[in-house]
C-alpha cells in the first residue's frame, strides 16, 4: 500500500526526497557511525543518483548530512561551504555496481582522527533510506530506531551480555541481527530500539574485553 507519505514526501529543502533527502539522511547515517563529522569522505554514486546528483541535489545533500545537517535545514544550499568551515574535504566518483543495486546506491567511506567506516546504502523514496552494509558486513537500517551498531569479537556470550544489560534497563528492542566473518572471528551487531540507548547501558558495552568499537545511531529525523 502506498502511504501518504510516499506521495508527498518528507519536509526538506529541494528538488527531491530520493536524490536530496535520502542522501542527506544517508550522510547523517554514516557520520553517525563514524561517531563525528569526517574530516574527509570519498562518495561512490551508482546508478541514478550518478547520472543525475549534481542537478538534483544530491552531492551537496550527502555532504550536508556529513556535517549534521538534516534534510529541512536551509543550510542544505551552502552545504560546501559549511563542509570547509567544519573541516571537511571530500570528493565524488561514479561507480557501477550492477543491477542488483537499488538505482540510488551510494557507498561513502569516511575517516576521522585514524578513525575509518564504509557504509552502502540507497535512498529508496519518500526521503526514506536503507543501509545494507558497514564496514563489509551485512546489516539492515534505515534510520526509523535509536540503535546500536556494535563490531565484537565473535565468542560465546557476546549476545546474551547486551541484550541481558538492555533488558536490565528496560530497553524495548524493535529488531536485532548479527552478521560475523566466521567462527571464532568478528561480529557485527545491530540492535534497533523503540527509546534512546541510556548512558550507562552504553558505557557499560564499552567495558567488555571482546568489544571492537560501538556506536549509537539516533533516530534519523
Amino acid at each position: 500500500m502506498v502511504s501518504l507519505f510516499d506521495i508527498l514526501g518528507p519536509t526538506m529543502v529541494g528538488p527531491s526526497s530520493s536524490h536530496t533527502a535520502g542522501a542527506c539522511r544517508l550522510g547523517l547515517m554514516a557520520r553517525a557511525i563514524l561517531d563525528g563529522t569526517p574530516e574527509r569522505a570519498v562518495m561512490r554514486l551508482h546508478g541514478s543518483f550518478a547520472a543525475t546528483g549534481e542537478g538534483h541535489g544530491t552531492h551537496r545533500a550527502m555532504v550536508g548530512g556529513l556535517i549534521g545537517l538534516a534534510p529541512d535545514d536551509l543550510r542544505l544550499r551552502n552545504a560546501y561551504e559549511e563542509a570547509e568551515r567544519a573541516g571537511l574535504t571530500w570528493e565524488f566518483h561514479e561507480v557501477e555496481l550492477g543491477e542488483e543495486a537499488h538505482p540510488n546506491t551510494a557507498i561513502l567511506e569516511v575517516e576521522r582522527g585514524g578513525e575509518r567506516a564504509v557504509v552502502r546504502g540507497a535512498s529508496v523514496g519518500g526521503g526514506r533510506i536503507r543501509v545494507t552494509e558497514v564496514d563489509g558486513f551485512a546489516v539492515e537500517l534505515e534510520g526509523n530506531y535509536h540503535t546500536l551498531v556494535i563490531l565484537a569479537h565473535d565468542e560465546p556470550g557476546t549476545i546474551a551480555a547486551i541484550t541481558g544489560l538492555l533488558a536490565g534497563h528496560r530497553v524495548n528492542l524493535a529488531t536485532m541481527r548479527v552478521d560475523r566473518t566466521g567462527r571464532n572471528k568478528d561480529a557485527m551487531m545491530t540492535i534497533e530500539a523503540d527509546d534512546p540507548i541510556p548512558d550507562a547501558v552504553f558505557a557499560a558495552i564499552r567495558t567488555f574485553p571482546w568489544l571492537r568499537w560501538a556506536r549509537r545511531v539516533e533516530k534519523i529525523s
